[in-house]
C-alpha cells in the first residue's frame, strides 16, 4: 500500500466521487461498518480506551479542550499539536482490526490514531486544518464515526463563502487527502440540540 498523498481516485474503491469542488480531495462512505457492528464498536471503544481530559496552548493561553481523547499508535508515532506533545499508548486489539479494515478500503499505511470523545452537543472541535509538520505534506486522513451523528464543517481558506456541511453518522468512513489540509479548514461545531455521545477515530500516518 502506498503511504504518499497525492491524487486517489485511482487508489481507492467504493468511496464515490470527490466531495469538494476544488482545492483538495474529500470521500464518504456511509455505514462503512453496519449498524449492529456499529453499536459493538462503539460500546467497547467508550469503556476501553484510555480518555482523558486534555489542556493545549492557543491563542497564548492554556484552554480546556471540550471534548476527551487519547491517542494510539506505533512506538515512534509521536505526535505534537498546540503545545503538547503526545506519545502513543500501544494498539489494542480491537483497534488493530479496526485500523487494519480502514487501511484495506483505503489502501493506505496508517500508523497512528486520534480519539476523540464528544459527550454531548456542548463538545465541539474547532476550526483548524490538519498541516502539522509531522504528518507530512499532503497528508491522507481517515476519520471514522461512531454514536450520534454530528455536523462536519468545512470552509475554504481563501474563498470565506465557500463551505460544505456533512452530517457524519454512526458508522461513517470520512477520507482526507490530497491538498486539503493547506486550503480548507474543518470544525465540530457545538449544537444546542440533545446529543448523546458520539466518538470519532482519525487515522494518520506520523512521519520523521
Amino acid at each position: 500500500m502506498d503511504a504518499g498523498a497525492g491524487a486517489l481516485q485511482d487508489s481507492i474503491a467504493g468511496f464515490g466521487d470527490n466531495l469538494l469542488p476544488f482545492d483538495g480531495e474529500l470521500y464518504l462512505i456511509r455505514q462503512f461498518y453496519a449498524p449492529p457492528e456499529s453499536d459493538r464498536l462503539f460500546a467497547m471503544l467508550m469503556t476501553e480506551l484510555a480518555w482523558q481530559a486534555e489542556d493545549i496552548f492557543i491563542f497564548g493561553k492554556w484552554v480546556k479542550v471540550p471534548r476527551q481523547m487519547c491517542w494510539y499508535g506505533d512506538a515512534d508515532a509521536h505526535y505534537r499539536y498546540s503545545g503538547v506533545d503526545h506519545a502513543p499508548l500501544p494498539w489494542t486489539a480491537e483497534l488493530q482490526a479496526i485500523r487494519e479494515k480502514v487501511e484495506r478500503q483505503c489502501r493506505q499505511r496508517f500508523n497512528s490514531v486520534l480519539a476523540n470523545l464528544y459527550r454531548d452537543g456542548r463538545d465541539s472541535m474547532g476550526c483548524h486544518a490538519d498541516n502539522e509538520k509531522e504528518l507530512g505534506p499532503d497528508p491522507v486522513i481517515a476519520s471514522l464515526s461512531f454514536g450520534d451523528e454530528r455536523l462536519f464543517r468545512l470552509h475554504h481558506k481563501k474563498r470565506k463563502k465557500v463551505s460544505l456541511d456533512i452530517m457524519l453518522g454512526h458508522g461513517d468512513l470520512l477520507l482526507m487527502a490530497g491538498a486539503m489540509q493547506h486550503h480548507w479548514l474543518h470544525a465540530l461545531p457545538k449544537t444546542k440540540q440533545l446529543k448523546t455521545p458520539r466518538i470519532n477515530l482519525t487515522f494518520r500516518r506520523v512521519v520523521a
